[in-house]
């Protein structure tokens, strides 16, 4: 009998150092290993008997497992730039995607400098700082997300959210943001860009190139800012991730073209275009037409410049689901 109460005063002190802040470590790891598992023995025979059934003086029934792997952290990351930082090299050292990087930091600019803070979610999903009409109910419409969710990952219980305040929102990356209309953002390839026309070949990559017709960039005489996809006079055009339209018409070597600051704060430009079916202000979902090809603007014939900003500076945009 003392054998039993021994083993069960010992998941007391576990359990009691857990909810302290002590770890098992901190008790006597002879008494009560990291995986704990109690099992009765037999009084004669020293062996396991299976479930514990001591009587009626409150001793365990069945075997108790505790968990040791830690819970998820509910704290917003602050994480310091340093010289040479770069969103690529922060996203590979913190192991979090460089989207999660620039949604949680609206407005961010590049390059990065030195000193600055950028908030980081400590789980996948977004950082947000509440505005003035800013509700449970909203952000979760918006997110995509319960809104328990959102008041218990951040343990709130008023109903009411004050301005300034700033939350953790858990996202499922396998499904992703919602817009603000409360429909999915990127139905198709959740997190990634899926090809403007699908099936279209990529006729020319992102980077310096000998073709004389590219304006200079980034101290290159010669730079392709995005990709071209070949496709025929009149092809529809749809949307590479979802987002809301920032700018539509004509615009200077870009011809007719579509502007799309998607849900993760990046922007995508489609441009040569012939016509255009949506205005500024839109919502557009993944998937969704945004117009048609043509050869306006500085081009040779009729294909789509897809172009990806992040930050204020041209990125590869590549793969593309579909292309």
């Amino acid at each position: 009998m003392r054998r039993y109460r021994f083993v069960s005063h010992a998941v007391v002190l576990l359990i009691a150092g857990m909810i302290s802040g002590y770890s098992a470590v901190d008790l006597n790891t002879s008494m009560v290993p990291r995986a704990v598992s109690l099992q009765a023995e037999a009084s004669t025979g020293g062996g396991p008997s299976g479930d514990v059934a001591l009587g009626r003086d409150g001793t365990i029934i069945k075997p108790l497992s505790i968990p040791t792997t830690p819970l998820a952290n509910h704290k917003v990351i602050y994480y310091t730039v340093h010289n040479g930082d770069t969103l690529e090299s922060i996203a590979r050292a913190l192991s979090i995607p460089f989207r999660e990087i620039t949604w949680s930091n609206p407005g961010l600019r590049l390059p990065l400098k030195a000193g600055q803070t950028l908030k980081l979610p400590p789980v996948p999903g977004v950082v947000v700082v509440v505005k003035v009409g800013d509700s449970p109910a909203s952000l979760a419409a918006k997110y995509g997300v319960d809104e328990t969710t959102i008041l218990g990952f951040n343990h709130i219980r008023a109903p009411q959210l004050t301005s300034g305040l700033i939350l953790v929102i858990p996202v499922d990356p396998q499904i992703g943001p919602n817009l603000g209309t409360g429909v999915q953002a990127d139905p198709v390839a959740p997190g990634v860009l899926m090809c403007p026309i699908p099936g279209a070949p990529l006729i020319q990559k992102f980077g310096p190139t000998s073709f004389t017709l590219e304006p200079s960039y980034g101290g290159y005489l010669h730079f392709h800012t995005g990709v071209d996809l070949l496709a025929e006079y009149g092809a529809p055009i749809v949307a590479a991730a979802g987002g809301k339209v920032t700018a539509a018409g004509n615009a200077d070597y870009f011809g007719i073209r579509v502007e799309i600051t998607d849900i993760y704060g990046l922007v995508e430009i489609y441009a040569h275009m012939s016509e255009v079916t949506v205005k500024v202000g839109d919502p557009i979902q993944q998937g969704q037409k945004i117009g048609f090809v043509g050869s306006t603007g500085l081009s040779i014939g009729s294909h789509l410049h897809l172009q990806l900003e992040v930050g204020g500076v041209p990125t590869d945009p590549t793969p593309l689901v579909g292309c």
